[in-house]
């Protein structure tokens, strides 16, 4: 054994032919090498020296990349998880202020249970909301109500509910047209002002206060006299009491114009045509939405659509003659507005039910019922056509609604300022 391994190692350098290292040199030999080539000698070292700091440049900036990409993907990750954390936690609120505000709610009487006040008239809601109340069923607007609206708040898309001022032109129901003045200031020509004469607060889009209509034999809402109502002797009942509290909430558009137009039928704009109330409640029930209580019911009929299309002759005759479609003015329309708790309904229709009654049906004015009686808001003439647009075609008919009146001391109406936020 150990002969062989001698053998192998003498046999090595012979299959090794191309190895410098296994041919040993005489001295002299390896001067002249040095001698051949002292350049190539001298820098190769000198090669091996520089090439470490590059490399380890090169390696310091590749972890350095390598480390800010993680950085980068691990912050997009805190950043995704945050953001679904926090519409988790926005979408719980939600759902926890909609539980809360059914818990929370008082019972309220069904139109059935109504007066609860001794003495008021039958199917008035005088007292439900306290003997010295002005704002009628806007209280059913809680704030554990309104918290809830938000999770109607779903593209962030704003709609503005207002008419221009000048529409209807010429005003309807013996309003008159207002006047625009801007004013410069002497000496100060890049400073304006400017101010309307014959303003008239219910000439286009509108709210009625609960100090529009008193009911002709019973008066005003939660029987405040007449001396009191303002416009009459007093100063209570007006549009400044919604003013100084607000209107915030979960709106919900019922477009009984585009129902009509899937399902074969029409309405005729100049004439007083009376929309069933089942018309009112197929829609929402095609459109797939359900009322809660404190909703703000919208109701389009297409009348802003028609009257901004119409020739001059016809708002011509519109304005000697209001004659207008609407929902169907009635005691059956007033217990289903009722008996859901509604905070408030709004059309685009000029007064939410048809005009004029017919005769022998003057009493029956819905106007009675939901100003008077419920204390219950009416927005007239809002203008729906673009938020019924998006409403078509995301199929989404509920939204975060605003309105700020304005704060006119006594007013018996005002522009609602009305945003819908979906």
């Amino acid at each position: 054994m150990a002969k062989s391994k001698k053998k192998s190692k003498k046999a090595a350098p012979k299959s090794r032919k191309g190895a410098p290292k296994a041919i040993k040199l005489k001295k002299p030999a390896a001067k002249a090498v040095k001698r051949a080539v002292p350049t190539k000698a001298a820098k190769r070292p000198a090669a091996r020296k520089s090439a470490r700091p590059i490399a380890d440049a090169v390696a310091e900036i590749v972890t350095a990349a390598t480390r800010a990409s993680v950085d980068l993907e691990s912050a997009a990750g805190r950043m995704q998880r945050a953001a679904v954390q926090k519409v988790g936690e926005v979408a719980a609120r939600a759902s926890r202020a909609m539980k809360n505000a059914v818990a929370s709610s008082p019972a309220l009487p069904s139109y059935d249970e109504l007066p609860v006040r001794k003495g008021a008239p039958a199917g008035a809601a005088w007292g439900v909301f306290g003997d010295d109340d002005e704002v009628g069923t806007i209280n059913l607007l809680t704030p554990e109500r309104v918290i809830a609206a938000t999770s109607s708040i779903r593209s962030g898309k704003v709609f503005a509910l207002n008419l221009p001022i000048n529409i209807p032109d010429p005003p309807l129901f013996t309003r008159g047209k207002h006047s625009h003045t801007v004013k410069i200031f002497p000496g100060a020509d890049f400073v304006l002002d400017d101010y309307l004469d014959n303003f008239y607060p219910q000439a286009s889009s509108q709210w009625d206060a609960l100090a529009h209509v008193k009911h002709p034999l019973h008066g005003a809402y939660n029987g405040i006299p007449d001396k009191e109502i303002t416009g009459r002797g007093g100063m209570r009942l007006g549009i400044d009491n919604l003013a100084r509290r607000g209107i915030a909430g979960r709106g919900v558009l019922a477009d009984v114009a585009r129902y009509y137009e899937r399902v074969g039928k029409s309405i005729n704009f100049i004439k007083a045509e009376s929309i069933p109330l089942d018309d009112v409640k197929a829609t929402l029930e095609d459109e797939g939405v359900e009322l809660r209580a404190g909703d703000i019911l919208l109701i389009r009929i297409g009348w802003t659509k028609f009257y901004l299309s119409a020739s001059a002759e016809i708002k011509e005759e519109l304005s000697k003659e209001t004659v207008v479609p609407g929902i169907e003015g009635s005691e059956r329309t007033a217990r289903w507005l009722w008996d859901n708790h509604l905070a408030a309904v709004a059309s685009d229709s000029p007064a939410l039910e048809a005009l004029p009654k017919a005769a022998g049906n003057e009493m029956e004015f819905l106007h009675f019922h939901m100003l008077a009686f419920f204390g219950m808001p009416i927005g007239e003439m809002w203008n729906l056509e673009e938020l019924a647009d998006d409403c078509a075609a995301d199929g989404e008919y509920d939204f975060f609604l605003t309105s700020a009146p304005l704060n006119i001391p006594g007013g018996v109406g005002s522009p609602p300022n009305a945003l819908a936020i979906k």
